[in-house]
C-alpha cells in the first residue's frame, strides 16, 4: 500500500489513478446520476483513507454504508472489474467502523445543544423570515446575557414565554421583540419537535474528537450516520450536518499542510444544504469550507450534479469523480456541458460526450498534483471496496454496537439544571412574593413619578437573572464559530 496516495482505478489504457493524500484536504466532488456508482466510490474511498489512518465522517442517506462494517463477498461482477485493474492487494476485509443514528435507534444517539448550534442555523431550520431570525437573535443574545443555558428544546421554549411576557421591558436593552415574532417562533418549534427535533437537542452532546479516533492498528474509524430517517426532514438533516463541520472548524486547532487530513468529512445529498438556504448561511458555508482546510478537514459532495454546489464552493473543490449524467432534455443537455467545463480537458476524447457515456462504475476523474493544479480529466473504471456492498444484517449491527468502544457514552439522556429549570424555578419564587411586595411595589412606582419603571416581577426576575448570569456567565464563551454561525460554548 502506498503511503502518500489513494489507489482510485485505472484508465481503459490500464494506467492508475490515484488521489494524493496531502492535497486530500483541498476537498472534493462525487457527482453523478442515480445507479451510475456513486455510493460505490463513496464507500471505497472512504475505506481506503481508513486504511491510510484518516478518520471518516459520512451520512448514510440510503442505508448500503453501514456495511464498511463487514467483509465483502466478491460476486462475477466484482471478479470482472478485478481483472479489469492493475491492482493486486485488494482483500475481502471489513473496516472499523462506528455506527450513528440522531434516534438512537440504528447507532449511538447524537446530539447536540441549542446554545451550540446558534441562531443562525437554528433559524435556518425553522425557515424563519428575516423579522424572526432578528427576534431569535435577540433571545439568544438575552439568554448570552444573563447565563441561560439553553441545551434543549423546552428550554428554549421557556425563554421565549419569558421575553414574551417582558418584551416591552426587555425591548429597551434588546431590540424590537413583537410577540407576534416570537409567537411564530413557538409555532415552528412545535413543527421542529413532531419532526424529531427533541432527539437532536440536548446533553450528552456529541464529543468531536469521538469522530477523530483510530482502531488499535492505526486505521482511521469511520463514522457512519443513519440518516435513512433524518433525510425525511431534509433541513435537520443539512443543518445537522453543517453544525458538524463548524463544531470541527471551532474546535480543531490550525495545522498547515499535511501529509494527510486528520478528518474526512462526505456530505451526501449535497444539494439540500443549499436549497432554499438565504444568502448570508450560503456566504457562511463559504467561508467555513475555505478556511477549514487549514484544520486539516477535507470535505466531499456528493450529489446528483456538480451545479446543485454554488460557483464560490464548487471552485474549491479541487478533487473530482463525476460519474455518468444523462442528457434527455435541455435542461440536461445545458448540465451535461456546463459539467465537462468544469474539468481540464483532455485532448483524448471530448469530455462532455464522455459525461453521457460512461457506464455503471465508470468516471471521469480529475484530481490535484504535486503543485496543487487539477490534472487532465481521464476515464477511470472504479475499484470495488473491500468491504460488505450493502448494509449490515441487524444481527451485525447489534454486535458492533456491543463492541464498540463509545457503548453506553451516549446512550442515556442527561438533564440537568438550565434554563427551563432556573426561569421555573425562579418565577414560582417571584410569584410567592409578589403578594406582600405588591405595596412597596407601588410606592416606590409613585416616587419615581413619570420615569418608565419595571413591575415588581419584572425588576426581580431581571436582578436574579443576572446574579445567575454572574455566575453561569463567565463559562459560556463565544468561540471562534460565534461570528461565523452565532453559536456560542
Amino acid at each position: 500500500m502506498t503511503t502518500d496516495r489513494l489507489y482510485l482505478g485505472d484508465t481503459h489504457q490500464h494506467t492508475p489513478v490515484y488521489l494524493r493524500l496531502p492535497m486530500a484536504n483541498r476537498h472534493g466532488l462525487i457527482a453523478g446520476a442515480t445507479g451510475t456508482g456513486k455510493t460505490v466510490t463513496l464507500q471505497s474511498l472512504a475505506e481506503s483513507f481508513s486504511r491510510h489512518g484518516t478518520p471518516v465522517f459520512m451520512a448514510d442517506v440510503k442505508g448500503d454504508l453501514s456495511g464498511l462494517g463487514a467483509a465483502s463477498q466478491p460476486n462475477d461482477k466484482v471478479r470482472a472489474r478485478l481483472a479489469q485493474l492493475s491492482r493486486s492487494d485488494h482483500q475481502s476485509r471489513p473496516s472499523p467502523t462506528l455506527l450513528w443514528d440522531l434516534f438512537g435507534k440504528q447507532g449511538h444517539p447524537i446530539r447536540a445543544t441549542i446554545s451550540d448550534l446558534g441562531p443562525l442555523l437554528l433559524a435556518n431550520i425553522l425557515e424563519l423570515n428575516e423579522t424572526q431570525t432578528g427576534v431569535l437573535y435577540g433571545c439568544f443574545h438575552i439568554a448570552d446575557t444573563e447565563g441561560l443555558l439553553l441545551l434543549d428544546l423546552k428550554d428554549l421554549r421557556a425563554l421565549l414565554s419569558w421575553v414574551a411576557e417582558h418584551a416591552s421591558t426587555l425591548g429597551r436593552e434588546h431590540g424590537n421583540l413583537a410577540p407576534v415574532s416570537l409567537g411564530a417562533i413557538q409555532r415552528r418549534l412545535l413543527r421542529l419537535e413532531q419532526e424529531g427535533g427533541e432527539y437532536f437537542f440536548g446533553e450528552p452532546a456529541l464529543n468531536i474528537n469521538d469522530l477523530m479516533q483510530k482502531d488499535g492498528s492505526g486505521q482511521g474509524m469511520i463514522s457512519v450516520l443513519d440518516a435513512t430517517r433524518l433525510i425525511n426532514s431534509p433541513r435537520i438533516y443539512a443543518t445537522f450536518l453543517l453544525w458538524l463541520l463548524s463544531e470541527l472548524f471551532e474546535q480543531l486547532s490550525e495545522v498547515g499542510d499535511m501529509d494527510k487530513p486528520k478528518l474526512v468529512f462526505f456530505f451526501d445529498e449535497a444539494h439540500l444544504l443549499f436549497n432554499a438556504a438565504p444568502k448570508s448561511l450560503v456566504e457562511k458555508i463559504e467561508q467555513v469550507v475555505r478556511l477549514i482546510r487549514s484544520k486539516g478537514v477535507g470535505i466531499y459532495f456528493v450529489s446528483q450534479s456538480p451545479l446543485d454546489i454554488p460557483d464560490a464552493v464548487l471552485g474549491q473543490l479541487g478533487n473530482r469523480v463525476q460519474h455518468a449524467l444523462r442528457a434527455f432534455t435541455p435542461r440536461d443537455q445545458r448540465a451535461v456541458k456546463a459539467t465537462a467545463q468544469t474539468f481540464r480537458a483532455n485532448p483524448a476524447f471530448d469530455t462532455e460526450t464522455a459525461i453521457t457515456r460512461l457506464g455503471v462504475g465508470e468516471a471521469l476523474i480529475s484530481v490535484l498534483d504535486e503543485q496543487g493544479s487539477p490534472t487532465e480529466v481521464e476515464i477511470c473504471l472504479i475499484s470495488p471496496p473491500e468491504s460488505q456492498l450493502g448494509p449490515l444484517s441487524r444481527e451485525q449491527r447489534l454486535a458492533q454496537l456491543d463492541e464498540s468502544p463509545l457503548a453506553g457514552r451516549y446512550e442515556q439522556r442527561v438533564d440537568r439544571e438550565s434554563a427551563f429549570e432556573l426561569l421555573k424555578a425562579r418565577m414560582e419564587e417571584l410569584e410567592r412574593r409578589q403578594p406582600e411586595q405588591a405595596p412597596q411595589a407601588r410606592h416606590q412606582a409613585r416616587a419615581a413619578a413619570g420615569r418608565p419603571r419595571d413591575s415588581l416581577l419584572e425588576s426581580m426576575a431581571k436582578s436574579t437573572l443576572r446574579a445567575i448570569g454572574n455566575q453561569l456567565g463567565r463559562q459560556l464563551v463565544r468561540g471562534l464559530l460565534g461570528s461565523i454561525f452565532g453559536g456560542k460554548r
